[in-house]
């Protein structure tokens, strides 16, 4: 059945790249309604933001939607993925500025303040996208692709010259809360000089500190209380995946495989997955195939609790 929230899950923080403080309510909503997003800053226009592919503006740096009307929600990839992790298929998000808070820079306490207000089932059956034959792009030696799979797998390659990160690689089957235990509590990542070039074109202006992001500098780890996993980098990317994975209409059934992807390559394998004649098709899901989905079996005491 589907899922949404049982009652409002309230959270504050600033934006990673405005650095202004933005309040948001994540609200119940009924069977078939999707993730919606709704600028209460907005007087004028459409104010609604529907969270899905053909919605993005493709960025390097974060997932931003877009109306037609031209209204942005911006950072969106990690609430995106908790709601995909906790299994919530209907939502209403309410914001009063453009970007989601940032946080601790990980998906940690959005999935523990959804999972505090409780999961309600509704009266609708659970629709996924199910990967029919190999879809795959490619960029500046980035590459994305799905397969066919029988449930949700992610797994990723990073490698980068700083010591400190490297070469990493990771795979996790993302059923039975696999997100909420495995990866929710990583963090985004960046290098101290990314962050000096951002910060003087005025952008990353709330991560400067290293409170909402893992800084590295070559050998170092600039951050206070260092990495919450040794391999917190590839899970991060993990973590973004699948909150971009989510914005196809429904969960997946596939296999996605990253290698130094980013958010905007994998919204350009979305497209190709539904622009491919065939690669892809909606079906209802069955109680097994249900029972293999993110978010199903998940318990609180699973959730890492972070400071």
């Amino acid at each position: 059945m589907q899922n949404t929230i049982k009652s409002p899950a309230y959270f504050e923080g600033v934006g990673l790249h405005t650095g202004k403080t933005v309040r948001m309510v994540i609200r119940p909503a009924s069977a078939e309604h999707g993730i919606w997003f709704r600028r209460n800053d907005i007087s004028l226009g459409d104010r609604m933001v529907s969270a899905i592919w053909h919605n993005v503006e493709r960025s390097p740096l974060c997932t931003k939607l877009i109306n037609p009307a031209g209204t942005s929600v911006s950072t969106v990839e990690h609430v995106m993925a908790a709601l995909a992790g906790c299994g919530i298929h209907n939502a209403l998000i309410e914001l009063d500025g453009p970007e989601v808070p940032i946080l601790d820079g990980s998906a940690a306490e959005f999935v523990r303040g959804i999972m505090s207000r409780g999961i309600r089932q509704l009266a609708a059956p659970v629709r996924a996208i199910q990967v029919l034959k190999p879809v795959s792009v490619e960029k500046d030696g980035a590459r994305a692709s799905l397969i066919p799979a029988e449930k949700l797998v992610i797994d990723f390659h990073i490698d980068f010259d700083d010591a400190a990160i490297g070469q990493q690689s990771r795979s996790l089957v993302m059923s039975n809360g696999a997100f909420a235990r495995e990866l929710c509590d990583s963090r985004t990542f960046c290098r101290q000089a990314d962050i000096d070039a951002m910060q003087s074109n005025g952008l990353a202006l709330g991560g400067a500190s290293g409170i909402n992001a893992v800084v590295f500098d070559g050998d170092d780890v600039l951050s206070p209380g260092g990495l919450r996993h040794p391999d917190e980098p590839v899970r991060h990317k993990m973590l973004d995946a699948l909150g971009d994975l989510a914005l196809a209409g429904g969960p997946i059934l596939g296999h996605y495989s990253g290698v130094r992807a980013g958010h905007s390559l994998t919204n350009t394998l979305l497209r190709a997955l539904f622009e491919t004649p065939g690669a892809a098709r909606m079906v209802v899901c069955d109680a097994e195939r249900t029972a293999n989905l993110p978010g199903v079996g998940l318990a609180w005491t699973e959730i890492p609790e972070v400071a």
